[in-house]
């Protein structure tokens, strides 16, 4: 290989790696966004993150939050869901219910659904409605048809549910998610044995939780 041949073969090599190096930056700051928000650690090693970005990621007080790091330096802060933690089991379990009961069945954590089965795939990783996420904060049981008062959209483009359970998980006396039975058929009826199933299904994954 003459002079000009290995010249231009580590150029290429050169426009190669820059090409990664690119595809791998812009990658990063495409998934981050700015927010132009400065905050300083005060003298207990704290930093208060803006009541904004708090209701809009939905972070309440006491919320648990994990902290990443990176070889860059970089601190990340990602909300903590400790039944996302479940989720192949999660899965199973939502299987399991749609097949008993009929209905469609749903399992969330406080933000959004973390397993869907029998239907209405589309909702997995979806967030909770506030309708929902008010109705767990305040440990509120419901079995509803559409019309009734205590009736609530649990999510969004969920206009075809006619009847509806819900039941929230406690887990160690906290509130850490939902568990929810969906009907579309206006025939159908939602009662007592819904409310026993999604009742004794909550309570079991907050106990596995606990262990």
């Amino acid at each position: 290989m003459d002079r000009r041949a290995k010249l231009e073969y580590s150029f290429g090599k050169l426009l190669n790696s820059v090409r990664i190096l690119s595809a791998k930056c812009f990658g990063m700051e495409e998934n981050m966004k700015a927010t132009g928000i400065v905050r300083r650690i005060d003298d207990l090693g704290r930093i208060v993150i803006p009541k904004e970005i708090r209701r809009t990621l939905r972070i309440r007080e006491a919320d648990p939050l994990e902290i990443f790091t990176d070889r860059e330096g970089e601190i990340i802060l990602k909300k903590y869901s400790p039944i996302g933690e479940m989720g192949t089991f999660a899965k199973q379990y939502a299987e399991s219910m749609a097949q008993v009961s009929g209905h469609v069945a749903m399992i969330s954590d406080r933000d959004q659904f973390i397993a869907v089965a029998g239907g209405m795939k589309n909702m997995l990783g979806k967030s909770i409605s506030r309708e929902l996420e008010e109705k767990i904060d305040h440990r509120e049981s419901v079995v509803a048809a559409k019309g009734d008062r205590n009736f609530i959209e649990v999510g969004n483009d969920l206009e075809d549910v006619h009847h509806e359970a819900i039941s929230p998980i406690i887990c160690e006396g906290d509130v850490i998610g939902s568990v929810v039975l969906l009907e579309t058929d206006h025939k159908s009826k939602m009662g007592e044995v819904e409310q026993k199933l999604i009742q004794s299904a909550a309570g079991f994954l907050g106990r596995q939780m606990e262990q």
